[in-house]
């Protein structure tokens, strides 16, 4: 006779599955938009799709209505539009070429970027750890530690000012 299978041990930690990951009613709109970008980015990259075929596609998942429109479409077209000028911010930064980078954590590298130069409402301690948890979520086992490593090179030639005032806490 097979013993039944242990239960799992309840959640200790609020907003969170038992995994580690936040529950998706917790996610803000932005995060939202940053992993429906990421995911559309992923599309480009892999299957070279063109930027309005992929933003039709995305648009129809299920619950991209709780993410944040705006950004998604800066996050996607932008990422798209600005590639070659992205990808010289971070094939210096890089101890491999561009091409052995997995396409998430190229997508996400994209998005740290793209957000680092455009969106300067958003501090960018928050653009690396968004970067890491979207890497966490979608990439391979270490390319979270990857990402945070190329960002965090990355932020003081991008946002100097910010990270020098961060620094002199």
């Amino acid at each position: 006779m097979a013993e039944p299978k242990p239960k799992r041990p309840p959640q200790t930690r609020t907003g969170l599955t038992d995994t580690g990951v936040k529950k998706a009613a917790d996610k803000s709109p932005r995060t939202r938009a940053r992993e429906f970008a990421m995911q559309a980015l992923y599309q480009h990259l892999v299957g070279r799709n063109e930027a309005d075929s992929i933003d039709a596609f995305t648009r129809d998942l299920v619950g991209f209505h709780k993410a944040d429109s705006a950004h998604y479409d800066a996050l996607l077209h932008g990422s798209i539009n600005d590639a070659a000028a992205l990808d010289a911010s971070i094939i210096p930064l890089l101890d491999r070429p561009m091409a052995e980078i997995s396409p998430i954590e190229h997508a996400v590298l994209w998005i740290g970027v793209y957000e680092f130069k455009n969106c300067l409402d958003v501090p960018y301690r928050v653009v690396i750890n968004e970067c890491i948890e979207l890497a966490k979520a979608f990439g391979g086992t270490d390319g979270h530690k990857y990402v945070n490593g190329v960002l965090h090179k990355m932020a003081p030639s991008l946002r100097a000012a910010e990270v020098a005032a961060d620094n002199a806490k």
